[in-house]
C-alpha cells in the first residue's frame, strides 16, 4: 500500500488540497488519521529499491496500489474523513495521482525495478470510479451542493465526518447538473442521482459499497464523460481525443465505457513497461472485458519491449491475476478469459496448523505445477481481510514462502508490522510500515527463505515429493526451459539432522543449507547437517 510505505517526498502530501482547511493550512497530525493520505509515494518505493530492501527479501514483483489520479475530496467514514489513499476511488485514469508523485517518478520507479530484475504490477479497477464528493463537485460543477456544505466539509471536527450526515449537504433534483458527472451512459448510482439508473441486484450491476458502477456490460457507444471534459484543458482534451480516435480506429472496438477504460489503463503498459495487473473486484466485471483487457495489455507490453530492448527483463508476456472473492485452488472460467492467476483466499489460516502443510503442499503442486495455464496467488495477510497472527510469523513465513504456486507478501508481514484494532472495518490492516520497530529476527527469517525461493524456481513451480514425515522433508524438482533445479527442504528439523537425499543428490555431491551456510557431502544417499534454531533447512 504505497501511501503507507515510505514518504519519499513530503512536498506532495497535500495534493489537491487534501487534509487542508479552507485557508490552506494542514490539519494537525494528519498522518495519524485513519482514512487520510499519510505521505507514502513512488519516490519512497524507489528509495527502498535502491537500498536493496526488496532484493534482500527475494521479491521479484511489486504489486502497488493503483497510482491513477483519485477523487480529490473526502467522503464520510465512520466518524473519520475517508480519502482515496488506497487507490480504489479513481477520478482520471490518464494521470498519476499527485500524492503518489509525477509521471517521471513513476518512470523512475519502474525503470529502477526492472534494473534490479523486479517486475511491477498495477492494481486496476474497472468496476467503479470514485464516490461523488463535495470538493470535486465544487471544482468540476457536477451535482448539487446545498446548505452550508463548506462548514461541514472544512470546519467540523473529524469525528463529525460520517456517511449518515455527508449526504445531508447534497441535493438530488437536477438531472442537468448531475449530467455533468460521469453521465448516465457511463455509470449507475447509489444513492440514485437524477437521470441515472439505480444499482441492480447482480454481481455485474450492483453498486458495490454504494460506489458508482461502470456499465462495463453496455454495448452503447458513448462520448467522453462530462467530468473529464470539464477537468481537462483544451490541449489535454485534444491530445486524449486524438489518442482515443486512433485506438478505436486501430482496434475496431466500439466506443463503450469498458473500451475507454481498457485504452486508458493499457496506455501505462505501452508507455512505461508495466508488467502486469492485479484486477480488483473481478467478479463484478464481465469476463469478455477482462479477456479484451489482457489482449490489449499483451500487445502494449510487446510494443514497449520492442521499443526498449535495453530495459526489458525478457520476452515474457503481460500477466494478470484477479481478485475473485472467496476463490480457492481450482481452475475456473477466469483462466480462459485473460487471467494467468487468481488470488487464493483459502491459504490465509493454513500456517496456523503446520502439520497440514504435508497435504496442502502436495495438493497445490499437483494441481498448479502440472498445468501451465493455471496458477494461484497465496497470502497470509491482506488489506481487505486481516493480518496473520503477529506472534506466529516464523511459521507463517516458512509456510507461505515455500508454498507451490505464486505467493504474495503483504507489506509488514516480514517485519511484524502491527494492526490497529481500534480502527473500524478494514482499516486495521493498513497501518504505516514499521520502519522504526522492525522485528529483525522475523525479517532475517523471511529474507533467507525469500532469497532461496527466488534462486530456485523449483520451490514455486517444481514437482513435489514427500521424503519424510518427521521432520517434514520434501523435494521439489523443476526441469523445464533449460533448467534442472532440485531442492530439498526440511521443516521442523532440530539439532543434528540426517536427511535421505537419494534420487535427488548423488553420493559425493556437496550440498549447502542456505539457511545456515553449513555444507556437507552426500554419503550413502544421506546428508547430516545441524539445523538452525528456527527449524528450517534449505
Amino acid at each position: 500500500m504505497t501511501d503507507r510505505f515510505v514518504d519519499g517526498d513530503p512536498s506532495n502530501n497535500h495534493s489537491y488540497g487534501r487534509e487542508l482547511d479552507r485557508y490552506g493550512n494542514p490539519y494537525p497530525d494528519y498522518k495519524s488519521k485513519v482514512g487520510t493520505f499519510h505521505g507514502g509515494d513512488l519516490k519512497g518505493l524507489t528509495q527502498k529499491l535502491n537500498e536493496g530492501y526488496f532484493t534482500d527479501l527475494g521479491v521479484n514483483a511489486i504489486w502497488i496500489t493503483s497510482p491513477f489520479e483519485q477523487i480529490h475530496g473526502w467522503v464520510g467514514g465512520l466518524n473519520f474523513r475517508h480519502y482515496a489513499y488506497h487507490g480504489y476511488y479513481a477520478l482520471d485514469y490518464t494521470e498519476v495521482d499527485k500524492n503518489m508523485g509525477t509521471k517521471e517518478d513513476l518512470k523512475t520507479f519502474i525503470d529502477t525495478a526492472h534494473e534490479k530484475g523486479i517486475r511491477v504490477i498495477f492494481d486496476v479497477v474497472l468496476n467503479h470510479p470514485g464516490y461523488l464528493n463535495m470538493k470535486d463537485m465544487a471544482e468540476y460543477g457536477y451535482g448539487e451542493l446545498i446548505n452550508d456544505w463548506q462548514s461541514y466539509y472544512y470546519d467540523q471536527p473529524e469525528s463529525s465526518a460520517h456517511y449518515d450526515t455527508y449526504d445531508d449537504y447534497i441535493g438530488y433534483t437536477s438531472s442537468w447538473l448531475w449530467g455533468n458527472w460521469w453521465g448516465p451512459d457511463w455509470i449507475r448510482t447509489s444513492p440514485q442521482a437524477p437521470g441515472y439508473d439505480a444499482g441492480g441486484n447482480t454481481d455485474l450491476t450492483l453498486t458495490l459499497s454504494n460506489l458508482p458502477d461502470f456499465k462495463t456490460e453496455s454495448t452503447k457507444e458513448v462520448g467522453l464523460p462530462a467530468i473529464l471534459a470539464a477537468k481537462w484543458d483544451n490541449n489535454k482534451e485534444d491530445q486524449e481525443m486524438a489518442e482515443l480516435n486512433a485506438f478505436f480506429s486501430r482496434t475496431g472496438k466500439p466506443r463503450t465505457p469498458a473500451n475507454y477504460l481498457i485504452k486508458w489503463v493499457t496506455d501505462w503498459v505501452r508507455e512505461y513497461g508495466v508488467d502486469g495487473f492485479r484486477c480488483d473486484t473481478a467478479k463484478h466485471v464481465d469476463l469478455h472485458v477482462w479477456k479484451s483487457l489482457k489482449e490489449e495489455a499483451v500487445a502494449a507490453l510487446r510494443e514497449w519491449k520492442a521499443n526498449n530492448p535495453d530495459k526489458k527483463l525478457d520476452d515474457l508476456d503481460f500477466w494478470m491475476t484477479g481478485e475473485v472473492w472467496g476463490h480457492g485452488v481450482y481452475r475456473s472460467n477466469y483462466f480462459d478469459n485473460g487471467f494467468n492467476s487468481i488470488i487464493n483466499f483459502t491459504f490465509q489460516d493454513i500456517p496456523g496448523n503446520m502439520y497440514s502443510l504435508k497435504s496442502v503442499y502436495s495438493d497445490y503442486a499437483s494441481q498448479i505445477n502440472g498445468d501451465d495455464t493455471f496458477n494461484v496467488l497465496s497470502y497470509i495477510s491482506s488489506h481487505d481481510t486481516s493480518l496473520f497472527d503477529r506472534n506466529n510469523l516464523f511459521n507463517a513465513g516458512t509456510a507461505l514462502l515455500l508454498a507451490p504456486g505464486g505467493v504474495q507478501i503483504f507489506y509488514g508481514d516480514e517485519t511484524a508490522r502491527q494492526p490497529d484494532y481500534s480502527l473500524p472495518w478494514d482499516q486495521p490492516t493498513r497501518t504505516d510500515m514499521n520502519w522504526n520497530s522492525i522485528n529483525h529476527d522475523v525479517l532475517s527469517h523471511w529474507q533467507k527463505i525469500g532469497q532461496f525461493r527466488n534462486r530456485h524456481p523449483a520451490i514455486g513451480a517444481g514437482t513435489h515429493m514427500l521424503l519424510s514425515d518427521t521432520p517434514h522433508v520434501f523435494s521439489r524438482s523443476y526441469n523445464k526451459n533449460g533448467m534442472n533445479d532440485r531442492v530439498i527442504v526440511a521443516i521442523g528439523a532440530s539439532g543434528s539432522t540426517t536427511i535421505s537425499v537419494s534420487g535427488v543428490f548423488p553420493d559425493g555431491t556437496e550440498v549447502m543449507d542456505f539457511y545456515t551456510g553449513n555444507k556437507a557431502v552426500v554419503q550413502n544417499g544421506k546428508v547430516t547437517l545441524n539445523a538452525h534454531a528456527n527449524k528450517v533447512m534449505l
